[in-house]
């Protein structure tokens, strides 16, 4: 008799169009339930990965609540909805020039967001709480801007095969946000005797994480031939971009977060597209099943913090064309899913 699949669950980068991903993620347990399946998603998912928006849905679902002993995560998805759709709307409120020129006179130009709100967001929803306490596998992304290497915090196994450094995991989330030109970067304490680190999102190297939980898997002995991997995107924006709009830009222009960030955008889409499409060849060339979910993005919604009412409805509407497209998977997917018996 076959033995269980091992699921894993990994979810791009993207800002508030991590509003999409949870979606989708809600149609999955709604179909799981339906099938009498009751639990919560990290009693199915083996695995869960993500990179700046897709980490902080991932830790909440893979972390515990402080001071609960019943196994119940930090968010439910309605939870994370709120926050994607209403929350985030204060938080990403950019600061103006004379708020930043206030905070730091020698860099008027410095970083959007204030850090400090989601700070005490993050502190108040995972406490004290390490990666190592989740409930189930986790993955975070980041990069150590002072060590020049990518860091993946994780509570398996570390590339040498011993155990990982480990983080209080409201660091390692508000880490894997952190990307440059909107938040500053993180100073992540290490758990583990290790110097800490200076970190930036996972977003500048891998929006999309899917290499990092597949290589996480086959360290802990996970075989490819075993291994489901659902990757959910925060959608793609697949029309050709105004080539008058990009052709005249300078430096400044490149990088201006009222523009969005056109350079990081492209290596953003870029990087997630790529991996998608070349990883997922390998991977199912190794024997693993990947299961890309992703959707087309209107004009207008591609900025990472377009946090006002009629964007979140465009981005319900893109997570509702990608369920309607796959309705016949997500049924298989569900029926499929049976809860970890470790």
């Amino acid at each position: 008799m076959q033995g269980r699949k091992r699921f894993v669950l990994t979810m791009d980068g993207g800002g508030i169009r991590g509003l999409i991903p949870v979606r989708l993620l809600e149609t999955i347990e709604a179909r799981l339930r339906t099938s009498g399946k009751d639990g919560p998603l990290h009693r199915y998912f083996d695995m869960m990965a993500g990179t700046s928006a897709g980490g902080l849905i991932a830790a909440s679902l893979a972390l515990p609540r402080p001071e609960d002993t019943g196994g119940t995560p930090v968010a439910s998805l309605p939870d994370l909805r709120r926050f994607f759709e209403v929350e985030c709307r204060e938080l990403f409120r950019r600061k103006g020039f004379l708020e930043r020129f206030a905070a730091n006179p020698m860099a008027p130009f410095d970083h959007s967001f204030d850090e400090r709100p989601f700070e005490r967001l993050l502190k108040e929803r995972f406490g004290w709480a390490s990666l190592q306490g989740a409930l189930t596998r986790v993955v975070l992304t980041a990069y150590d801007i002072a060590a020049r290497e990518p860091v993946v915090m994780a509570n398996g196994l570390g590339a040498d095969g011993g155990r990982p450094s480990d983080f209080y995991a409201w660091q390692a989330v508000r880490a894997t946000m952190a990307l440059p030109l909107h938040l500053p970067p993180m100073r992540a304490e290490s758990l583990s005797g290790e110097a800490d680190r200076l970190l930036i999102g996972g977003s500048v190297f891998m929006e999309n994480p899917l290499l990092a939980a597949y290589a996480q898997a086959r360290r802990l002995g996970w075989e490819a031939k075993d291994l489901v991997i659902v990757s959910l995107g925060s959608g793609t924006r697949q029309a050709p971009r105004d080539e008058r709009a990009v052709s005249g830009l300078d430096a400044l222009g490149w990088l201006s977060p009222r523009r969005g960030m056109p350079l990081l955008s492209a290596m953003a889409q870029g990087q997630a597209a790529s991996t998608a499409e070349l990883a997922g060849q390998l991977l199912a060339d190794a024997g693993a099943r990947v299961i890309r979910l992703d959707g087309d993005l209107p004009e207008g919604a591609e900025a990472i913090d377009n946090a006002r009412p009629a964007n979140i409805i465009e981005l319900n509407g893109v997570a509702d064309r990608i369920m309607r497209d796959n309705t016949v998977l997500l049924d298989d997917l569900a029926a499929e899913m049976s809860e970890r018996t470790d």
